[in-house]
């Protein structure tokens, strides 16, 4: 049965939390940054004089089409979907080892660096916590309430 097919219960309507929403909030910022990023690298690899024309396009579309998964789960945790809170996390894992990169970079990616960590931590902190755990419905493994009839 899919997220979209399980019946909504009184704890899934109830109003949002506002650590829910705020990992929400995150997880959009941080999609609308990597949107933007694979749009300027794909505008100055189209328009500019890149090394490598083909290398900047590439990127630009990657970037673009990697936006996606922080964009999708921003909209599920808005809509209070259980499922969102999988990709979310993905997005964060895969964020910390991005953002420690760019802290072993003797340039100005260090700053950069360090906000991505702050908002991984951040938002990987908001989507394990409790209040969220119930908002979107999602049960513990032995939870009588997660048994499928």
């Amino acid at each position: 049965m899919s997220s979209e097919q399980t019946p909504i219960t009184e704890e899934t309507t109830g109003p949002r939390p506002r650590r829910l929403a705020y990992a929400a909030l995150l997880a959009a910022l941080e999609g609308l940054a990597l949107a933007v990023g694979g749009v300027s690298i794909l505008v100055l690899g189209l328009m500019g004089h890149p090394d490598d024309r083909q290398q900047a396009v590439t990127g630009g579309i990657t970037l673009v089409v990697l936006a996606l998964l922080p964009l999708i789960a921003a909209r599920g945790l808005f809509a209070l979907r259980s499922w969102s809170r999988g990709p979310a996390v993905i997005t964060q894992l895969l964020a910390l080892p991005v953002a420690y990169n760019l802290l072993q970079a003797d340039s100005m990616a260090i700053p950069a660096g360090i906000a991505l960590a702050v908002v991984a931590v951040a938002s990987l902190v908001l989507l394990v916590n409790p209040e969220t755990t119930r908002a979107l419905g999602i049960r513990g493994p032995g939870n009588p309430g997660n048994l499928e009839k």
